[in-house]
């Protein structure tokens, strides 16, 4: 319902420590006027004038109207989290996203031209791929996505959890990327100098649980997070 928004949003931010960007997370897309009444979109805005840029996440093929008129709204500067999700356009079709490789781009296209900056979401080896292919496709989905001049891009290691995952799993189609996988797709991406590039670390518990020197291979990807320079590895183990 229209104000709900809003009032979640002031709710966590009497309780969050101050900081410089702010990430609207939704679980869906912001510019769905399902999920994100535009009526409220202005006491959105008013909410995050002490920030230096708002975050939000849609879909591609929902860059439009409703993301300029919330961005005329904003004292801070917008950014659009978009999901490439992959470069293999047969793989990318596999994944229903309702999307193409060039949807994607003529969505970072608009989003230049109205002066909002692109972020893209790439998974680490989706279904369909093996671990090899998977780092090979995540390279490959880097360069597409910097080819664009988009501003960031976030490595997300493909996770089950959502019911068709684990059907393909058990269809052999499926299995999460190895830590050496991640270590290789982060430090490519930062050696291209183009953006900044993150690995997402949440629930890195269920990669490799095994491998050798876990939690210092962990803690150094946390550290490249936060330097976006490539520091030196122990160990290259999966």
């Amino acid at each position: 319902a229209s104000g709900q928004i809003a009032c979640q949003i002031r709710w966590a931010l009497e309780r969050l420590p101050p900081a410089r960007h702010l990430k609207l997370y939704n679980a869906g897309n912001f510019f769905d006027p399902h999920a994100i009444p535009p009526q409220d979109y202005a006491d959105v805005a008013r909410l995050t004038n002490s920030f230096e840029r708002v975050i939000v996440e849609c879909h591609p093929r929902l860059i439009g109207r409703r993301c300029w008129e919330f961005r005329g709204l904003l004292a801070a500067e917008l950014e659009v989290a978009l999901g490439l999700e992959t470069a293999h356009p047969e793989v990318l079709a596999r994944l229903n996203k309702q999307m193409t490789l060039d949807d994607f781009a003529q969505a970072v296209r608009a989003l230049h031209a109205e002066h909002v900056a692109a972020r893209a979401f790439i998974l680490v080896r989706p279904p369909f791929l093996t671990d090899d292919e998977g780092l090979k496709w995540a390279k490959r989905s880097l360069d597409y996505a910097f080819s664009l001049n988009v501003e960031c891009c976030s490595l997300i290691p493909t996770r089950a959890g959502n019911g068709a995952m684990e059907e393909l799993t058990a269809m052999g189609l499926f299995a999460p990327p190895s830590l050496g996988t991640l270590e290789q797709a982060l430090e490519y991406g930062l050696a291209l100098g183009a953006g900044r590039v993150f690995l997402d670390l949440w629930d890195i518990d269920r990669v490799s649980p095994d491998a050798p020197d876990r939690a210092e291979r962990l803690a150094r990807l946390a550290r490249m997070n936060l330097t976006q320079t490539i520091e030196a590895s122990a160990s290259r183990t999966p």
